[in-house]
């Protein structure tokens, strides 16, 4: 497990001999946005940053999207997503984007992805039910996204390309809902017994991000390995999902 200044060295160290393209899916806000450079640092070049809006929760959504982002861009280094809602539909969102990670790899560059859900945090998963129709729960759909995550191994097919899922733990942010709201003082107090800030927890995303050359890798809040901890899937449930991902998404 690396401390927070073993994993901030390299962060601050990063540069690249091309502009890398990257796309995250969730965890956006316009705040984060304006904070990104829109010149490179070395001769001043403009760097392009925009917000596409959507709706990662519906298929036909993100192949709009993935369409989108594929006719106007012919690569992309970081493939980033944190919805932690959208389940198995995450994993489509990386079938429609290989061809762009491809690209990068093919060209000498980086490609990379990353999952920020639940690794390591196994759960049961009901093979005849993975669309959750008969037993859906904002709760039920948070448990099996990380197992989901965990079983799409998608390096079978791609092994030249890094595959990292991992665990942010207890980050200090204000909760969304008003229920969470109302209970803030004492949200608060337990966020500040084991919480850490999102701009150490953005340090140990990063370094895990860039950590990864190629294989999949299953890391917890501070980007320390997990091995194979909460991986108790049988080669018929992992084959069940990858069947029911290839299925509902429509594409191999």
């Amino acid at each position: 497990m690396p401390d927070l200044a073993t994993a901030k060295a390299p962060n601050s160290k990063f540069s690249s001999s091309y502009i890398p393209a990257a796309v995250f899916v969730g965890g956006t806000s316009e705040k984060t946005l304006a904070s990104l450079p829109t010149t490179t640092p070395t001769d001043g070049n403009p760097v392009l940053r925009e917000f596409v809006f959507c709706n990662a929760e519906l298929m036909e959504n993100i192949k709009d999207t993935a369409t989108d982002l594929s006719t106007r861009h012919a690569k992309i280094n970081y493939l980033v997503m944190s919805c932690w809602d959208c389940g198995i539909i995450r994993g489509s969102s990386i079938h429609m984007s290989f061809c762009l990670l491809r690209n990068a790899k093919d060209a000498g560059e980086d490609a990379s992805v990353m999952s920020i859900s639940a690794s390591g945090m196994g759960r049961p998963i009901d093979v005849n039910d993975l669309r959750l129709k008969h037993s859906y729960t904002a709760y039920s759909a948070t448990l099996v996204s990380g197992p989901y995550n965990d079983i799409m191994k998608f390096t079978k097919r791609n092994p030249e390309i890094s595959f990292t899922h991992i665990h942010p733990g207890f980050v200090k942010t204000q909760p969304a809902h008003w229920a969470l709201r109302l209970l803030s003082p004492l949200i608060s107090l337990f966020v500040w017994l084991k919480a850490i800030s999102p701009e150490e927890s953005a340090e140990y995303m990063l370094f895990a991000l860039f950590d990864g050359e190629k294989g999949i890798f299953r890391l917890g809040a501070k980007g320390d390995d997990l091995g194979m901890k909460g991986y108790l899937f049988t080669e018929e449930q992992k084959k069940a999902v990858w069947d029911h991902s290839v299925k509902v998404t429509r594409c191999a």
